[in-house]
Formats: C-alpha cells, structure tokens, sequence
C-alpha cells in the first residue's frame, strides 16, 4: 500500500529550510546564501522514502513584515499557505538562535493550526547538547509538538530518522507524481533563483533584496545546448552600474557562475546571455512578482 503526502516548512529566516529540502531529495532545488530571506517563494521538492511519496513545500521564512512592505508581506502569506495546504508542519528553529523573538511569534500563531506540528531543531553541531535539551523542554512547554528531532540539514545528520517519521506520517494513497519526478518548478525559474543566488553571493550590502531576476526566453539548439535570456531588474540607476561592474565585470562573473550551475542541473552546455534593467518600485506592484507564485498580500 502506498502512502501519499504534504510537508510544509515553516521557520524564520536563515532556519536551513532551503538546505533541508536539498538534502532531503538529493538535489539543489532551492537556492541557499548566508542572507536572510533568501527564499522568495514556494518551493515543491518531491521524494519518495519506503512506499511513502513526500512533497515537500518550502517556503519564505516567516519574519515581521511591516503593514506598507507589501512584497515582504506576500513572502510571508506564502508561507503560512503552505502550512494550510500541508498532511504534516515541521517547524524548523535554528538551534544558535532558540526562542528568539520571530520563533516565539511563529508559536503563538501555530496555536490556530489545526495540523500535525513537528519540531525541527536544526544547526545542532553548533550547540552543545545540555543546551539542545533545554530547548526542547522549553519549546515543548509553549506548544504541544507532535514530535521533536535534532538534526544537522548541511550535514545530514538526524535526517533518516527525520524522513522514516514522515513517511509513517502521511496517508495511504496512490502517488501524485511520477517515480522519477522531483519539482513542479518551471525550467525558466530555477534558472531565475540560480542566477539570483550568484547575485545574492557577488553583490554587497542591500543590493540584492532590491532585485529580481526573470528568464525572457529559452531555446533548446539543435546541439543539445540551451540558449537562455535572463534580465536582472534593479530599482534604481546606481544599482544598475553595481551589478554591471567596471566594464561590466561584475556582470561577466555573475554570468559565468550561474552558466556553470545550470549547465551542471540540466546537463548541457548553457548559453547564458544577462542584461539588467530597471523596474522602479517593483516590491510595491504585484504584478512584478507574480511569476514567483506570490499572491497580493491581505
């Protein structure tokens, strides 16, 4: 009998949701930079463990958005979507961090979701044990988690034992996808995050919180190799010389490094070909970022 189900991850930003979904199935799905709110949407990782086929949603990190950030605010809604379309919630707490304030905001909300809620302490081999201890006992206290696991996401660690729970979790029932099937994600924007996530790396300060990257056009050649267009858009014409660089050599290593990522995801040689632009205001229009999935905050 097979066994069919939704993993929403919740979490504050920098939790190690991106890398989570990456090594649960075995692949770079989602982008990961050591910036907060790096993920912009959801993201569908599909697995299966035993008879058990997971989809696994990632999404957004869930932080204080403010009333007038209207684009942060959909980034946020995103995520709390996830948790009403999911079989199974894992909350992922950075273990460094514990009961920081956005942690303790994400509980007190949790009280209204009506759904299996599993704790995740990641980041473990950054904490000594009597602390992780502590932290369970104190979080359990705010909240009845179904469960609670310690594991280390970018080292593997806790994970199986992570993914036997969730398989046992999700009701029986037939596969939605194919055995083979690992996103739903279009072609268009993975390339999009890849090319972003070299931003996110290249780039100083703010500079990448301020831009979107969006694939204009794909063409697969008669070679086997793939001919791509992306546009990198920026609010204002003194970002637009930052991302360029002296004689747009900023613009040349960003190029090459996501060339090299996405020629390695699809196996192929890749003919990536940047340009930069800009969209003033483009956080304030929705219609900016609905090719993200993003929906215009309530």
């Amino acid at each position: 009998m097979t066994a069919c189900g939704y993993i929403a991850f919740l979490g504050a930003p920098n939790a190690g949701k991106s890398t989570l979904l990456n090594r649960l199935v075995g692949q770079k799905l989602a982008i990961v930079t050591p910036k907060a709110q790096t993920t912009r949407s959801r993201i569908t990782g599909v697995l299966i463990h035993h008879d058990a086929q997971l989809v696994l949603l990632d999404a957004p990190g869930v932080f204080d958005a403010g009333e007038s950030k209207q684009f942060e605010r959909a980034m946020v809604d995103c995520a709390w979507r996830g948790v009403s379309d999911a079989d199974h919630v894992l909350m992922l707490m950075d273990a460094s961090v514990g009961l920081n304030g956005e942690n303790r905001a994400i509980i007190e909300r949790l009280q209204q979701v009506q759904k299996p809620v599993s704790l995740v302490l990641n980041k473990i081999d950054a904490v000594a044990k009597p602390t992780l201890l502590e932290l369970t006992a104190a979080a359990n206290a705010l909240y009845g988690f179904k469960e609670t696991f310690m594991i280390s996401a970018l080292k593997g660690d806790g994970v199986e034992r992570l993914l036997d729970t969730l398989a046992d979790s999700v009701p029986q029932g037939p596969w939605l996808y194919p055995e083979d099937h690992l996103t739903d994600l279009p072609q268009r924007l993975i390339a999009s995050e890849i090319t972003r996530e070299k931003c996110f790396l290249k780039l100083r300060e703010e500079l990448p919180y301020s831009l979107s990257v969006e694939t204009e056009s794909w063409e697969e050649k008669p070679d086997g190799s793939i001919k791509i267009n992306q546009t990198i858009f920026v609010e204002r014409e003194g970002q637009k010389g930052i991302v360029l660089g002296k004689g747009g050599a900023m613009l040349k290593t960003i190029g090459q490094l996501a060339r090299e990522d996405i020629s390695r995801m699809w196996e192929c040689p890749i003919h990536l070909f940047l340009f930069v632009k800009i969209r003033e205001n483009w956080k304030s229009n929705p219609d900016s970022y609905a090719y993200m999935g993003l929906q215009k905050p309530k």
